[in-house]
């Protein structure tokens, strides 16, 4: 069964990782999916993504976390697909350190491309998605739930992604939008697999499922939230995370 027949999706930073994920279920459920990359070096692989998974996939380079630019986004996509049913806010970056070595362009960098871009999108999309109703899910972290030491920076970034999400869900809710936020753990990624073995050991001993996530654990969450079957869940935070923050 294809969930998300007839709908059209934004998935932000998704060329790679939880994003390139995402964009394969969403596409293989049925959605025309609409993703962003930021750097030049990301192209080629986007276009190839957008090119396997097929369904009118298009690659959109764009940074969330410009004002401007996300508004042009937003133009484009409505222009070439007709409509926005579905955003799914999944842009973000690392800066860690420890506070008293982190400068302000790290804390900036992590604010700006986790958090702003979501401000960004949201208020840019907002108009389109009110006219039919619309599902935003955006992308936290355990971490911003409960904190960790060396990523204040990351870990502000994705607890106010949780306080954002829960208003729109209030001021919207009556016009037939829907916001929830998905707080992913441990998540085999480009990132995960270049941690020393030590450190993947310390991280599954720390899970009660004894295993790392994958990205199709997200994103078969994010399905769910984005089609008819959870057309009454609104305002939540869903942790995929293996039972290590309950």
């Amino acid at each position: 069964m294809k969930l998300l027949d007839g709908k059209v999706a934004l998935i932000t930073g998704g060329s790679r990782g939880i994003g390139e994920s995402l964009v394969r279920k969403f596409a293989e459920h049925g959605a025309k999916v609409a993703f962003t990359y930021v750097s030049d070096g990301s192209a080629e692989r986007s276009e190839q993504l957008a090119a396997a998974v097929g369904h009118g996939a298009k690659a959109y380079k764009s940074d969330a976390g410009d004002f401007s630019q996300a508004e042009q986004l937003i133009n484009d996509i409505v222009r070439d697909f007709g409509k926005l049913d579905i955003v799914v806010n999944n842009a973000g970056i690392t800066r860690d350190t420890l506070m008293l070595r982190m400068s302000e362009q790290q804390w900036d960098e992590v604010i700006q491309t986790n958090l702003k871009s979501i401000f960004n999108i949201t208020r840019h999309s907002l108009k389109s998605m009110i006219r039919a109703g619309g599902v935003y899910i955006n992308m936290s972290s355990v971490v911003g739930v409960f904190g960790q030491a060396g990523q204040a920076n990351y870990a502000a970034s994705k607890a106010g992604i949780i306080g954002f999400s829960k208003s729109i869900a209030k001021e919207y809710g009556s016009r037939n939008v829907r916001c929830n936020v998905i707080a992913p753990g441990f998540i085999e990624t480009d990132m995960t697999a270049a941690l020393d073995e030590k450190t993947k050991e310390g991280y599954l001993s720390a899970i009660p499922m004894k295993r790392l996530g994958t990205g199709d654990d997200v994103a078969n969450t994010a399905v769910f939230l984005a089609s008819d079957m959870g057309a009454y869940v609104s305002g939540q935070v869903i942790s995929v995370c293996g039972a290590l923050n309950c």
